[in-house]
Protein backbone atom coordinates (compact mmCIF):
# COMPACT_ATOMS: atom_id res chain seq x y z
CA UNK A 1 0.00 0.00 0.00
CA UNK A 2 2.56 2.46 1.09
CA UNK A 3 4.39 1.46 -2.21
CA UNK A 4 1.42 2.11 -4.77
CA UNK A 5 1.11 5.66 -2.28
CA UNK A 6 4.17 7.16 -2.93
CA UNK A 7 4.33 6.22 -6.96
CA UNK A 8 0.87 7.94 -7.57
CA UNK A 9 2.23 11.49 -7.36
CA UNK A 10 4.87 11.01 -9.57
CA UNK A 11 2.89 9.66 -12.45
CA UNK A 12 0.25 12.20 -11.49
CA UNK A 13 3.06 15.05 -11.99
CA UNK A 14 4.13 13.40 -15.18
CA UNK A 15 0.68 13.26 -16.87
CA UNK A 16 0.22 17.56 -15.58
CA UNK A 17 3.29 18.31 -17.59
CA UNK A 18 2.28 15.76 -20.70
CA UNK A 19 -1.33 17.53 -20.78
CA UNK A 20 -0.27 20.73 -20.75
CA UNK A 21 2.51 20.07 -23.25
CA UNK A 22 -0.74 18.67 -25.24
CA UNK A 23 -2.79 21.15 -24.60
CA UNK A 24 -0.51 23.99 -25.90
CA UNK A 25 1.37 22.36 -28.66
CA UNK A 26 -1.97 20.97 -30.18
CA UNK A 27 -3.63 24.79 -29.88
CA UNK A 28 -0.62 26.30 -31.64
CA UNK A 29 -0.59 23.84 -34.38
CA UNK A 30 -4.17 23.98 -35.41
CA UNK A 31 -4.34 27.47 -35.07
CA UNK A 32 -0.75 27.86 -36.95
CA UNK A 33 -2.44 25.75 -39.62
CA UNK A 34 -5.36 28.02 -39.73
CA UNK A 35 -3.88 30.70 -40.42
CA UNK A 36 -1.86 29.47 -43.30
CA UNK A 37 -4.26 27.25 -44.73
CA UNK A 38 -6.26 30.71 -44.78
CA UNK A 39 -3.50 32.00 -47.68
CA UNK A 40 -1.87 29.09 -49.08
CA UNK A 41 -1.08 30.69 -52.02
CA UNK A 42 0.81 33.05 -49.73
CA UNK A 43 2.80 30.92 -47.53
CA UNK A 44 3.51 29.46 -51.57
CA UNK A 45 4.90 32.13 -52.21
CA UNK A 46 7.20 31.95 -49.02
CA UNK A 47 7.88 28.83 -49.83
CA UNK A 48 9.66 30.31 -53.15
CA UNK A 49 11.66 32.13 -51.04
CA UNK A 50 12.94 29.09 -49.35
CA UNK A 51 13.77 27.35 -52.52
CA UNK A 52 15.64 30.36 -53.57
CA UNK A 53 17.98 29.94 -50.88
CA UNK A 54 18.87 26.44 -51.16
CA UNK A 55 18.39 26.40 -54.81
CA UNK A 56 15.63 24.39 -55.36
CA UNK A 57 14.17 26.59 -57.66
CA UNK A 58 12.97 23.67 -59.41
CA UNK A 59 10.26 23.03 -57.16
CA UNK A 60 8.22 26.60 -57.36
CA UNK A 61 5.55 25.33 -59.61
CA UNK A 62 4.51 22.78 -56.50
CA UNK A 63 5.07 25.42 -53.78
CA UNK A 64 1.16 26.24 -53.20
CA UNK A 65 0.29 22.28 -53.12
CA UNK A 66 2.93 22.00 -50.92
CA UNK A 67 1.60 24.73 -48.71
CA UNK A 68 -1.88 23.23 -48.68
CA UNK A 69 -0.17 20.08 -47.47
CA UNK A 70 1.82 21.42 -44.94
CA UNK A 71 -0.61 23.50 -43.43
CA UNK A 72 -3.15 20.53 -43.38
CA UNK A 73 -0.90 18.58 -41.73
CA UNK A 74 -0.64 21.00 -38.87
CA UNK A 75 -3.91 20.88 -38.17
CA UNK A 76 -4.53 17.55 -38.62
CA UNK A 77 -1.21 16.46 -35.94
CA UNK A 78 -2.82 19.15 -33.76
CA UNK A 79 -6.28 17.79 -33.71
CA UNK A 80 -4.62 14.28 -33.28
CA UNK A 81 -2.93 15.21 -30.56
CA UNK A 82 -5.82 17.04 -28.61
CA UNK A 83 -7.81 14.16 -29.19
CA UNK A 84 -5.21 11.88 -28.26
CA UNK A 85 -5.59 9.73 -31.28
CA UNK A 86 -2.26 7.35 -32.73
CA UNK A 87 -0.03 8.86 -29.95
CA UNK A 88 2.96 7.38 -30.86
CA UNK A 89 2.44 8.26 -34.90
CA UNK A 90 1.49 11.86 -33.89
CA UNK A 91 4.60 12.42 -31.51
CA UNK A 92 6.94 11.30 -34.21
CA UNK A 93 5.50 13.69 -36.80
CA UNK A 94 5.39 16.55 -34.71
CA UNK A 95 9.14 15.78 -33.80
CA UNK A 96 10.51 15.45 -36.85
CA UNK A 97 8.13 18.43 -38.34
CA UNK A 98 9.48 20.78 -35.13
CA UNK A 99 13.17 19.82 -36.01
CA UNK A 100 12.65 20.70 -39.66
CA UNK A 101 11.05 24.36 -38.88
CA UNK A 102 13.21 24.86 -36.05
CA UNK A 103 16.58 24.32 -38.55
CA UNK A 104 14.73 26.54 -41.42
CA UNK A 105 14.26 29.71 -38.76
CA UNK A 106 17.45 29.58 -37.39
CA UNK A 107 19.33 29.52 -40.61
CA UNK A 108 16.64 32.18 -41.87
CA UNK A 109 18.15 33.95 -38.70
CA UNK A 110 21.82 33.15 -38.87
CA UNK A 111 22.52 33.84 -42.09
CA UNK A 112 19.36 36.72 -42.50
CA UNK A 113 18.26 35.24 -45.60
CA UNK A 114 14.46 35.15 -45.53
CA UNK A 115 13.30 38.20 -43.87
CA UNK A 116 9.97 36.63 -42.13
CA UNK A 117 9.19 32.50 -42.06
CA UNK A 118 5.49 33.02 -42.72
CA UNK A 119 5.09 30.64 -39.61
CA UNK A 120 1.65 32.75 -38.96
CA UNK A 121 1.41 33.97 -42.40
CA UNK A 122 0.62 37.85 -42.78
CA UNK A 123 -1.73 37.85 -39.41
CA UNK A 124 1.01 37.42 -37.29
CA UNK A 125 4.61 39.02 -39.10
CA UNK A 126 7.33 37.35 -36.98
CA UNK A 127 11.22 38.50 -37.23
CA UNK A 128 13.33 35.09 -38.00
CA UNK A 129 14.68 35.07 -34.42
CA UNK A 130 11.46 35.28 -32.89
CA UNK A 131 10.60 32.55 -35.41
CA UNK A 132 13.41 30.24 -33.91
CA UNK A 133 12.34 31.11 -30.53
CA UNK A 134 9.04 30.13 -30.66
CA UNK A 135 10.37 26.71 -32.22
CA UNK A 136 12.68 26.27 -29.42
CA UNK A 137 9.53 26.69 -26.97
CA UNK A 138 7.81 24.14 -28.96
CA UNK A 139 10.94 21.90 -29.59
CA UNK A 140 10.79 21.33 -25.55
CA UNK A 141 7.20 20.96 -25.35
CA UNK A 142 6.93 18.41 -28.12
CA UNK A 143 9.82 16.71 -26.35
CA UNK A 144 7.79 15.94 -23.37
CA UNK A 145 5.38 14.64 -25.64
CA UNK A 146 7.58 12.44 -27.39
CA UNK A 147 8.84 11.62 -23.99
CA UNK A 148 5.81 10.20 -22.63
CA UNK A 149 4.00 9.57 -26.34
CA UNK A 150 3.17 6.10 -24.89
CA UNK A 151 0.76 7.79 -21.94
CA UNK A 152 -1.11 9.55 -24.48
CA UNK A 153 -4.70 8.15 -24.18
CA UNK A 154 -7.55 9.08 -26.62
CA UNK A 155 -10.99 10.34 -25.08
CA UNK A 156 -12.63 8.03 -27.83
CA UNK A 157 -12.60 4.39 -27.59
CA UNK A 158 -14.87 3.07 -30.06
CA UNK A 159 -12.84 2.39 -33.38
CA UNK A 160 -15.57 3.38 -35.43
CA UNK A 161 -16.19 7.09 -34.08
CA UNK A 162 -12.47 7.25 -33.97
CA UNK A 163 -12.06 6.50 -38.10
CA UNK A 164 -14.66 8.77 -38.50
CA UNK A 165 -13.44 12.06 -36.54
CA UNK A 166 -9.91 10.74 -38.41
CA UNK A 167 -11.69 11.26 -41.58
CA UNK A 168 -13.54 14.01 -41.01
CA UNK A 169 -10.32 16.35 -39.70
CA UNK A 170 -8.27 14.98 -42.90
CA UNK A 171 -10.97 15.96 -45.39
CA UNK A 172 -11.90 19.34 -43.23
CA UNK A 173 -7.66 20.59 -42.89
CA UNK A 174 -7.25 19.90 -46.65
CA UNK A 175 -10.53 21.23 -47.94
CA UNK A 176 -9.49 24.56 -46.44
CA UNK A 177 -6.69 25.30 -47.94
CA UNK A 178 -7.70 23.82 -51.27
CA UNK A 179 -10.81 26.18 -50.90
CA UNK A 180 -9.27 29.38 -50.44
CA UNK A 181 -6.36 28.60 -52.93
CA UNK A 182 -9.65 28.29 -55.65
CA UNK A 183 -11.17 31.49 -54.25
CA UNK A 184 -9.73 33.99 -51.82
CA UNK A 185 -8.83 34.22 -48.30
CA UNK A 186 -11.49 33.91 -45.48
CA UNK A 187 -9.56 36.71 -43.97
CA UNK A 188 -7.40 38.98 -46.00
CA UNK A 189 -4.36 40.59 -43.61
CA UNK A 190 -2.91 42.23 -47.21
CA UNK A 191 -3.04 45.84 -47.57
CA UNK A 192 -4.70 45.45 -50.75
CA UNK A 193 -8.06 44.47 -48.80
CA UNK A 194 -11.79 45.31 -48.95
CA UNK A 195 -12.38 48.16 -47.68
CA UNK A 196 -8.90 50.17 -47.84
CA UNK A 197 -7.73 53.29 -49.25
CA UNK A 198 -5.08 52.50 -51.62
CA UNK A 199 -3.45 56.02 -51.82
CA UNK A 200 -3.45 56.30 -47.91
CA UNK A 201 -1.44 53.29 -47.53
CA UNK A 202 1.63 54.69 -49.87
CA UNK A 203 2.44 57.61 -47.95
CA UNK A 204 4.32 58.37 -44.72
CA UNK A 205 1.58 59.57 -41.94
CA UNK A 206 1.66 62.66 -40.45
CA UNK A 207 3.87 61.94 -36.87
CA UNK A 208 5.34 59.02 -38.29
CA UNK A 209 9.45 58.46 -38.75
CA UNK A 210 10.64 56.67 -41.75
CA UNK A 211 13.23 54.01 -41.06
CA UNK A 212 16.72 55.75 -40.49
CA UNK A 213 19.83 54.70 -42.60
CA UNK A 214 23.23 55.75 -42.48
CA UNK A 215 25.38 55.50 -45.52
CA UNK A 216 29.13 53.76 -45.41
CA UNK A 217 31.74 54.94 -47.79
CA UNK A 218 34.65 52.90 -48.31
CA UNK A 219 37.84 55.28 -48.50
CA UNK A 220 41.45 54.31 -49.90
CA UNK A 221 44.50 56.90 -49.43
CA UNK A 222 45.88 57.36 -52.34
CA UNK A 223 49.48 57.93 -51.51
CA UNK A 224 49.50 55.01 -48.67
CA UNK A 225 46.93 52.31 -49.83
CA UNK A 226 45.49 52.55 -46.55
CA UNK A 227 41.84 51.89 -46.42
CA UNK A 228 38.56 52.62 -43.87
CA UNK A 229 35.00 52.62 -43.70
CA UNK A 230 33.46 56.21 -42.85
CA UNK A 231 29.81 56.76 -42.33
CA UNK A 232 28.15 59.61 -44.28
CA UNK A 233 27.77 62.12 -41.57
CA UNK A 234 31.80 61.49 -40.44
CA UNK A 235 32.48 61.96 -44.43
CA UNK A 236 30.08 65.12 -44.44
CA UNK A 237 31.42 66.73 -40.77
CA UNK A 238 35.32 65.70 -41.36
CA UNK A 239 35.06 66.97 -45.23
CA UNK A 240 37.44 64.27 -46.09
CA UNK A 241 36.31 64.98 -49.91
CA UNK A 242 38.21 68.20 -49.44
CA UNK A 243 41.08 65.48 -49.16
CA UNK A 244 42.78 65.02 -52.75
CA UNK A 245 44.71 61.88 -50.60
CA UNK A 246 41.77 60.04 -49.90
CA UNK A 247 39.07 58.67 -52.47
CA UNK A 248 35.89 56.61 -52.49
CA UNK A 249 36.16 53.01 -53.68
CA UNK A 250 33.47 50.90 -55.05
CA UNK A 251 29.62 51.76 -54.06
CA UNK A 252 28.37 52.79 -50.53
CA UNK A 253 26.20 50.64 -49.00
CA UNK A 254 23.60 51.57 -46.33
CA UNK A 255 22.80 50.19 -42.86
CA UNK A 256 19.87 50.48 -41.05
CA UNK A 257 20.02 52.34 -37.83
CA UNK A 258 16.57 53.14 -36.54
CA UNK A 259 13.23 51.26 -37.58
CA UNK A 260 10.31 53.68 -38.35
CA UNK A 261 7.07 53.37 -39.81
CA UNK A 262 6.61 50.62 -42.29
CA UNK A 263 5.00 51.63 -45.04
CA UNK A 264 2.13 49.33 -45.60
CA UNK A 265 2.36 49.49 -49.96
CA UNK A 266 5.75 50.76 -50.04
CA UNK A 267 6.79 49.38 -53.57
CA UNK A 268 3.72 49.97 -55.71
CA UNK A 269 4.67 51.87 -59.61
CA UNK A 270 2.06 50.83 -62.71
CA UNK A 271 3.82 52.32 -65.88
CA UNK A 272 2.34 51.86 -69.29
CA UNK A 273 4.07 50.31 -72.03
CA UNK A 274 6.79 53.00 -72.56
CA UNK A 275 7.70 53.08 -69.01
CA UNK A 276 5.99 56.10 -67.91
CA UNK A 277 4.34 56.11 -64.40
CA UNK A 278 0.65 55.80 -63.81
CA UNK A 279 0.81 55.04 -60.44
CA UNK A 280 -1.64 57.67 -59.17
CA UNK A 281 -4.01 57.86 -62.24
CA UNK A 282 -5.01 54.57 -61.39
CA UNK A 283 -5.22 53.96 -58.31
CA UNK A 284 -6.98 57.25 -57.69
CA UNK A 285 -9.42 56.86 -60.55
CA UNK A 286 -12.81 58.83 -59.68
CA UNK A 287 -15.07 56.14 -61.41
CA UNK A 288 -15.49 52.57 -61.15
CA UNK A 289 -11.95 50.70 -61.93
CA UNK A 290 -12.19 47.61 -62.73
CA UNK A 291 -8.48 46.12 -62.15
CA UNK A 292 -7.76 42.53 -63.48
CA UNK A 293 -4.87 41.42 -62.22
CA UNK A 294 -2.46 38.72 -63.51
CA UNK A 295 1.30 38.31 -62.11
CA UNK A 296 1.82 36.43 -64.93
CA UNK A 297 0.00 36.14 -68.31
CA UNK A 298 2.01 32.86 -69.47
CA UNK A 299 1.29 31.51 -66.70
CA UNK A 300 -2.67 30.90 -67.33
CA UNK A 301 -4.33 27.00 -67.32
CA UNK A 302 -6.99 26.81 -70.03
CA UNK A 303 -9.60 26.85 -67.26
CA UNK A 304 -7.98 30.34 -66.40
CA UNK A 305 -8.01 31.69 -69.48
CA UNK A 306 -11.95 30.88 -70.26
CA UNK A 307 -12.30 32.72 -66.70
CA UNK A 308 -10.75 35.84 -68.23
CA UNK A 309 -13.02 35.33 -71.40
CA UNK A 310 -15.55 35.74 -69.38
CA UNK A 311 -14.56 38.38 -67.17
CA UNK A 312 -13.95 40.50 -70.47
CA UNK A 313 -17.34 39.93 -71.06
CA UNK A 314 -18.68 40.74 -68.54
CA UNK A 315 -16.95 44.31 -68.26
CA UNK A 316 -17.73 44.56 -71.87
CA UNK A 317 -21.70 44.40 -71.18
CA UNK A 318 -21.07 46.99 -67.64
CA UNK A 319 -19.39 48.98 -70.38
CA UNK A 320 -22.16 49.95 -72.56
CA UNK A 321 -24.26 51.20 -69.79
CA UNK A 322 -22.22 52.50 -67.41
CA UNK A 323 -19.06 54.74 -66.71
CA UNK A 324 -16.23 53.19 -65.98
CA UNK A 325 -12.63 52.28 -66.89
CA UNK A 326 -10.88 48.88 -67.12
CA UNK A 327 -7.39 47.77 -66.68
CA UNK A 328 -4.99 44.95 -66.79
CA UNK A 329 -2.21 44.98 -64.56
CA UNK A 330 0.44 42.53 -64.96
CA UNK A 331 4.10 41.96 -64.69
CA UNK A 332 4.18 39.68 -67.79
CA UNK A 333 6.14 40.97 -70.91
CA UNK A 334 4.50 43.64 -73.17
CA UNK A 335 4.60 41.58 -76.24
CA UNK A 336 2.96 38.48 -74.20
CA UNK A 337 0.21 40.90 -73.14
CA UNK A 338 -0.07 42.60 -76.36
CA UNK A 339 -0.85 39.06 -78.11
CA UNK A 340 -3.09 37.82 -75.44
CA UNK A 341 -4.97 41.30 -75.64
CA UNK A 342 -5.22 41.41 -78.86
CA UNK A 343 -6.04 37.09 -79.25
CA UNK A 344 -9.15 38.19 -76.83
CA UNK A 345 -10.13 41.37 -77.97
CA UNK A 346 -9.93 42.59 -74.34
CA UNK A 347 -11.77 45.51 -73.09
CA UNK A 348 -8.99 46.33 -70.61
CA UNK A 349 -5.99 48.93 -71.00
CA UNK A 350 -2.82 47.02 -70.22
CA UNK A 351 -0.46 48.30 -67.40
CA UNK A 352 2.74 46.90 -65.69
CA UNK A 353 3.93 46.48 -61.99
CA UNK A 354 6.42 44.23 -60.15
CA UNK A 355 5.21 40.91 -59.22
CA UNK A 356 5.72 41.78 -55.45
CA UNK A 357 2.96 44.12 -55.20
CA UNK A 358 0.96 42.32 -57.39
CA UNK A 359 1.07 38.78 -55.48
CA UNK A 360 -0.28 40.72 -52.79
CA UNK A 361 -3.18 42.65 -54.65
CA UNK A 362 -5.25 39.49 -55.26
CA UNK A 363 -4.21 36.06 -54.57
CA UNK A 364 -5.34 34.46 -57.46
CA UNK A 365 -4.04 34.23 -61.74
CA UNK A 366 -6.00 36.50 -62.92
CA UNK A 367 -7.87 38.38 -60.02
CA UNK A 368 -9.92 41.02 -60.38
CA UNK A 369 -10.42 44.14 -57.95
CA UNK A 370 -12.95 47.01 -57.91
CA UNK A 371 -11.66 50.01 -57.14
CA UNK A 372 -13.12 53.79 -57.19
CA UNK A 373 -11.56 56.88 -55.34
CA UNK A 374 -7.99 54.89 -54.34
CA UNK A 375 -10.65 52.49 -52.43
CA UNK A 376 -11.01 49.15 -52.89
CA UNK A 377 -14.77 48.52 -53.22
CA UNK A 378 -14.75 43.68 -53.28
CA UNK A 379 -12.04 41.88 -55.22
CA UNK A 380 -12.89 38.45 -56.64
CA UNK A 381 -11.13 35.38 -57.65
CA UNK A 382 -11.09 34.27 -61.43
CA UNK A 383 -12.90 31.58 -60.15
CA UNK A 384 -16.51 33.54 -58.88
CA UNK A 385 -16.44 36.71 -60.20
CA UNK A 386 -19.87 37.50 -60.30
CA UNK A 387 -22.34 37.59 -63.36
CA UNK A 388 -22.90 41.39 -65.03
CA UNK A 389 -26.77 41.49 -63.73
CA UNK A 390 -25.34 41.31 -60.24
CA UNK A 391 -22.27 43.45 -60.43
CA UNK A 392 -25.14 46.01 -61.62
CA UNK A 393 -27.32 45.02 -59.14
CA UNK A 394 -24.72 45.82 -56.43
CA UNK A 395 -22.84 48.49 -57.61
CA UNK A 396 -23.94 50.64 -60.74
CA UNK A 397 -27.78 50.76 -60.57
CA UNK A 398 -27.36 54.31 -59.04
CA UNK A 399 -24.53 55.29 -61.51
CA UNK A 400 -26.78 55.53 -64.55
Amino acid sequence: MQSTYTSSPEKQNINYLLGFSRIVTGLLFVFSGLIKANDPTGFGYKLEEYFHVFHMDFLNDYSTLMAIAICGFEIILGVLLLLGFYGRKVAWGLLILIIFFTFLTFYSAFFEVVTSCGCFGDAIPLTPWQSFLKDLVLLALILVIFIYRDQIKSIVNDSFTKGLLTVATIVIAMGIGIYTTHYLPFVDFLPYKKGNNIPSLMILPEGKEADLYETIYTMKNIKTGETKNVTDKVYMSEKIWEDSNWEIVGDPSSKLIKKGYAIPIPDLMITDSEGADRTQEIITNPYFNFVVVSKDLTKMGKGEIEALNKINETVKQIAEDYNLRAVLLTASASNDADFLSKQMDLIFETFYADQVPLKSMVRSNPGVLLMQNGNVINKWSHNDFPTAEKLERKYFKEDK
